[in-house]
């Protein structure tokens, strides 16, 4: 049997690293490297690229686009490429690779040419807002918030440093100068018209997310119970394997390293009907879902690899 040839363009970094380990256990799969003393020469990594069935860019967004312009200049011998920057998420020239986004989102991810990884609190973001926008809910211009919390993998070798060579802070919020990256995508796949308020904020713990958005039930189309919600979200996913509606639990606590080391995301919808109030919860790991994980399943659907190690439903 012939194996599909994958290159990360980036291997060293979490991302990239997390990609690496999952591939490696995936038979029909075999991962080419660079020795460390030429990842950064532009020819060898041009003449692998030409080598492969397909590139994963675990790149600074400049580089990134650099990156695919050396894959474009190949022509013909062109890879497909998933980014797991931020640098092609919005562009519409590349398809979002949240397979479980919409009905027909994983066929459009298997037949492209170009995707673009998600970001991980988008990732949690737009699972628990697009269903109730497409349902007619929640209106394209309600004025969201989201607030989230992420291990401090998350935050790049400067934060991973600090929190593991230092201590770090137990607690902080960040971006709060409201140009966070994720916004972007988050607005678009959301399915929105007014951009969001994103607060991100990390913990002093290495991975795991939550995602929480709250409402006031009174304010949405149809003034829904927090039942209607979860109806809407468990139709959404129906079939789904690494997507869940789950049963808030009794005690009305979440925290968020239950979904460490697994590629699933979980959505909640907790509610109080005597003030008719929600909060909509996403819990997933930051490097799974939220990172390698998700990578790796785009890259299953873009070579085709449907069954075996990682294999998972989603939308047809």
């Amino acid at each position: 049997m012939t194996k599909a040839t994958v290159f990360i363009d980036g291997e060293s970094g979490t991302t990239g690293l997390g990609i690496r380990e999952r591939l490696d256990a995936i038979q029909s799969v075999t991962v080419k490297s660079l020795p460390a003393d030429r990842r950064r020469d532009p020819a060898a990594r041009r003449d692998m690229m030409a080598e492969v069935d397909l590139i994963v860019l675990c790149l600074p967004d400049d580089a990134a686009k650099d990156s695919c312009a050396m894959a474009a200049s190949l022509g013909n011998a062109e890879p497909k490429v998933l980014d797991a920057s931020t640098a092609h998420r919005v562009d519409p020239d590349w398809v979002y690779g949240f397979a479980e986004m919409l009905p027909g989102q994983a066929d459009r991810i298997a037949q492209a040419k170009h995707v673009a990884n998600p970001g991980c609190y988008p990732t949690g973001g737009i699972g628990l807002i697009r269903p109730l926008v497409d349902a007619g809910i929640i209106p394209p211009d309600y004025p969201i918030t989201i607030n989230a919390v992420s291990g401090y993998s998350g935050g790049g070798k400067a934060m991973i440093g600090a929190h593991d060579t230092d201590g770090g802070p137990a607690f902080e919020l960040y971006g709060l100068g409201l140009e966070h990256k994720h916004v972007p995508e988050t607005t678009l796949y959301g399915g929105l018209t007014r951009r969001p308020i994103f607060v991100p904020s990390v913990g002093h713990y290495r991975q795991g997310m939550l995602v929480s958005i709250p409402l006031h039930l009174d304010t949405l189309n149809g003034k829904p119970s927090g039942g209607d919600l979860r109806a809407i979200l468990e139709k959404w996913y129906e079939g789904c394997d690494l997507v869940r509606v789950v049963q808030p639990q009794a005690d009305g606590k979440l925290e968020p390293e239950a979904l460490n080391d697994t590629d699933r995301l979980e959505l909640y919808v907790h509610a109080n009907e005597k003030h008719r109030q929600a909060v909509l919860v996403a819990r997933l790991d930051n490097l799974g879902k939220g990172a390698s994980g998700a990578a790796v399943q785009n890259i299953r659907l873009m070579l085709g690899l449907h069954t075996g190690v990682g294999a998972e439903t989603v939308h047809a």
